[in-house]
């Protein structure tokens, strides 16, 4: 008795079991690339819309995982670009506390948190998105590159262009306060 290769069926991860995994993740990346926490639900919710519709062919990648950080990605960008349409205003202190170690004194980690969010949004979009996905996600530049669609080379340039421009913008800042 011969079993027909065709006959038996490839599983496929479920959208729902991916996002039970996967959603704080995508939340949190969100809510770090636009600074708001429910501007980050809205876009990853639109994300994961369009996820549903197309997931027969996003299952069959090997990391769907990383192909949703992309879209999330994408659909930033593209929100950044209709800036008139939505705005994208920094993360409140509760957001960025809710984030942080309870060590030392809270007022300082908000204070410097404020800091190093200012100096991220005044980063180019692609190279925030960089940052945040190498140091906030940990992931690694072969992953930030298929998030971002590109190639590793090009996110290490985006990645060093990013951390001479918070060199500069915190030299600079610490200058005007001497």
């Amino acid at each position: 008795m011969s079993v027909d290769s065709a006959a038996i069926p490839v599983v496929e991860p479920a959208l729902d079991d991916l996002v039970r995994v996967h959603l704080a993740g995508l939340l949190r990346y969100a809510t770090v690339l636009t600074g708001d926490g429910h501007t980050a639900a809205d876009l990853v919710q639109e994300v994961l819309l369009r996820a549903h519709v197309r997931w027969t062919r996003i299952a069959l990648l090997e990391r769907p995982d990383l192909y949703l950080r992309r879209m999330v990605t994408n659909e930033h960008l593209s929100w950044r670009r209709r800036w008139h349409v939505r705005t994208i205003r920094p993360a409140t202190d509760e957001v960025l506390a809710a984030h942080s170690d309870a060590h030392g004194d809270h007022a300082d980690d908000v204070v410097h948190q404020d800091a190093m969010w200012r100096r991220l949004e005044a980063l180019p979009p692609r190279q925030r998105a960089v940052l945040v996905l190498r140091y906030y996600e940990g992931l690694s530049d072969m992953e930030i590159s298929q998030v971002l669609g590109t190639s590793p080379a090009t996110v290490r340039s985006h990645a060093s262009r990013a951390l001479a421009t918070l060199r500069d913008t915190d030299s600079s800042t610490r200058t005007e306060k001497r």
